[in-house]
């Protein structure tokens, strides 16, 4: 199992199968709360919905094209961080995540970032990472600006939620910026 400490009480883990059942009662839980920025909630209806996604993940990780981990803080699951395929042409990749409420306002993501961003441009040699939020998304976009992120421009209409468009903010940080952050 592969596993990363992101600080003393929290870890990332890769998902894996048995791992569907605990994701799918979070994502149940704050279906509501997640729903407003995340297109594939509706779709996430089952256990099943949610192996199915796993599956595909843990292939897209062992083709070396990317990964999903689910967030540990004190032994409880609190959310996924993970990245899009992997553009090995242009050593690029774009990544995202998600957080349950209770586990909000306290650093967790923006550690995780911190560390999935130095995995990324370090350990695997990327030159360049990207993070996409909906412009009214204010706590998501806020990680990549605590991060040092660059603001390099904004996607008019670049995610359909819920039947309505929504203008995406495009961070991005390249490794020669990137300076691990303690």
């Amino acid at each position: 199992m592969f596993r990363a400490p992101v600080r003393a009480d929290v870890d990332l883990r890769l998902l894996e199968e048995r791992h569907a059942a605990t994701v799918f009662a979070l994502v149940d839980r704050e279906r509501e709360y997640l729903r407003e920025w995340l297109p594939w909630v509706d779709a996430t209806q089952s256990e099943d919905d949610v192996s199915t996604f796993i599956r595909s993940e843990l292939e897209k990780f062992a083709s070396n094209n990317g990964f999903a981990a689910g967030l540990w803080r004190q032994g409880q699951f609190a959310g996924v961080i993970g990245t899009h395929k992997i553009d090995w042409m242009n050593r690029k990749v774009e990544f995202g995540y998600w957080l349950g409420r209770s586990y909000q306002g306290t650093g967790l993501m923006t550690d995780a970032c911190r560390a999935v961003v130095t995995h990324l441009l370090i350990e695997m040699n990327l030159n360049r990472a990207e993070i996409h939020c909906a412009v009214d998304n204010t706590k998501s976009c806020a990680i990549p600006r605590r991060l040092g992120f660059t603001l390099e421009g904004q996607i008019r209409e670049g995610e359909l939620l819920n039947g309505r468009y929504h203008d995406l903010l495009l961070f991005g940080m390249l490794q020669r910026d990137w300076k691990v952050q303690g």
